[in-house]
C-alpha cells in the first residue's frame, strides 16, 4: 500500500506541471513513510487514507528539505542533499512548492483534518525556530528540549494519527495521545543513535548534533552528573569540530554515568504513554511500530 502512497505523491507533484520540480522531487531520497504506515493502520487502506498519507509525507519532504538548509545537512539517509546538489534557494523553493501542492490537496479532505494537519505544520515550523534559539547556547532546560522536538518533530506524527482516526471515526484523543507519545520517543531514539552508531549506519557524520549545536538529552543528562570541572569541559565541546580524544571522553563518560540507558527509559516511559492510551485497540502493528521505534539501531 505505501507504493500507491508514493505513486499519489509523484501524481501531486506532476499536477504542478513543472518539469524542474518533477526532476528535482525524484532525486530527494525518500524515507521509511512512518507517518503513512500509522495512517493506514488507524484509518484502513482507502483513496482518502492514501490522499491522507501523500499529503503528509509531501509535507515531511518539505520540512526536511528546508531542515537541512538550516542545519547546512551535506547527506541525509547516505545521499548528498538537495541544497548541495543544486543551491539553497532551489532546495528552498522546492519546499515550498511541495508545501502549497500538499496544502492545496489537504483542502478536499475532511476540514477537521485540513484544520488538524494545518496546526501542525504551524507547531512544526515554531519547532524549528525553537531549535535555531536553542543552538546558540549550551541548554541545560530539558523542558525547553521536550517542547521543541514535540513541535518539531511529535506534532505532525501526532497530527497524523489524530486525522485518521478523524476519518475512520475512532477516539481522535487518544490517538493523539499514542502519536505524541510515539513522536517524542522517536526523536529521543534518533538522538541517542547520533552518539551510539557509526557515519554509514548514519547517513551523516556520527556525534555531528552537539557540533551542530544541538544540546540532546543525553547531553543535557550527562551534564548533570559531572562535576563543576567536567561541567566546563564539556559546555567547551560544544559546537566544535572534536578530536578523536574529545569524542572519546564525552562517550566514556556516558558509559561512566550510563546516561544512554537513563535517555532510553525516559523514552520508553514516553512510549508506554501511546501504549496505554490505546490498550483497547486490537491492533498489533500499532503496538509493534512503538517497540520496533525504542529498538531500531538506524
Amino acid at each position: 500500500m505505501l507504493s500507491q502512497v508514493a505513486q499519489t505523491m509523484h501524481k501531486f507533484v506532476k499536477q504542478c506541471e513543472n518539469k524542474q520540480v518533477l526532476n528535482l522531487y525524484n532525486q530527494i531520497e525518500q524515507g521509511k513513510m512512518l507517518r503513512s504506515k500509522l495512517i493506514l493502520l488507524i484509518a484502513g487502506q482507502t483513496p482518502q487514507a492514501v490522499e491522507l498519507c501523500a499529503v503528509v509525507e509531501l509535507i515531511h519532504l518539505s520540512s526536511l528539505l528546508h531542515d537541512d538548509v538550516l542545519d547546512e545537512a551535506s547527506t541525509r539517509r547516505g545521499k548528498p542533499t538537495i541544497h548541495i546538489l543544486f543551491d539553497t534557494k532551489t532546495a528552498i523553493m522546492l519546499g515550498d512548492v511541495l508545501y502549497s501542492k500538499a496544502f492545496s490537496q489537504l483542502s478536499l479532505i475532511h476540514k477537521d483534518v485540513a484544520y488538524c494537519i494545518s496546526s501542525a505544520v504551524t507547531a512544526l515550523s515554531i519547532g524549528e525556530l525553537l531549535d535555531i534559539e536553542l543552538s546558540k547556547s549550551f541548554n541545560t532546560n530539558q523542558e525547553l528540549y521536550m517542547d521543541m522536538i514535540n513541535k518539531k518533530t511529535a506534532s505532525l506524527i501526532e497530527a497524523s494519527t489524530k486525522s485518521a482516526a478523524i476519518l475512520s471515526n475512532k477516539d481522535r484523543d487518544k490517538f493523539a495521545i499514542y502519536g505524541k507519545s510515539l513522536g517524542l520517543s522517536f526523536q529521543i531514539i534518533d538522538d541517542i543513535l547520533d552518539i551510539t552508531q557509526n557515519s554509514e549506519t548514519l547517513g551523516k557524520p556520527a556525534m555531528s548534533d552537539f557540533k551542530d549545536g544541538k544540546t540532546t538529552l543525553s547531553y543535557m543528562l550527562l551534564y548533570q552528573e559531572l562535576s563543576n570541572d567536567d561541567k566546563t569541559k564539556l559546555k567547551s565541546y560544544f559546537k566544535k569540530s572534536l578530536t578523536k580524544d574529545e569524542l572519546s571522553w564525552i562517550k566514556n563518560n556516558m558509559t561512566k554515568h550510563d546516561i544512554l540507558n537513563k535517555t532510553k527509559q525516559i523514552a520508553r516511559q514516553l512510549a508506554q504513554n501511546g501504549l496505554n492510551a490505546i490498550k483497547n485497540e486490537q491492533n498489533k502493528k500499532l503496538f509493534d511500530i512503538i517497540n520496533d521505534i525504542l529498538n531500531r539501531e538506524r
